[in-house]
């Protein structure tokens, strides 16, 4: 049986780490940090913000949406209020019309 960490065509190398040699894979504890760990963890940093960007934008363009479509609510809501106030002031006038007959007659 093979237990070196190359494997054979019948029994290819596991990429079940409870089942390889820990002598091949280090713990992260075990390892030294790098000298630049800061460069890297503000690249990283970085990469994070410039992979939230496009749910930066399309979050912006939502509420700029959501804002429009509002107003466009309130425009069709005056507009079907004057409409019916101009309604009404007509059936006013001729109520008043049909009124000022019924008292000349």
């Amino acid at each position: 049986m093979n237990t070196s960490g190359t494997g054979t065509i019948d029994r290819p190398v596991t990429r079940d780490p409870q089942k390889q040699d820990p002598a091949m894979n280090p713990t992260v504890t075990d390892m030294p940090a790098p000298m630049n760990s800061g460069a890297i963890e503000s690249r990283q940093n970085r990469n994070l913000e410039m992979q939230l960007i496009p749910e930066a934008l399309a979050r912006a363009h939502m509420h700029e949406r959501l804002h429009e479509a509002e107003s466009e609510r309130r425009a069709h809501r005056l507009a079907a209020a004057r409409r019916m106030q101009r309604r009404a002031e007509r059936a006013s006038l001729r109520a008043r019309r049909a009124l000022a007959m019924a008292v000349m007659q």
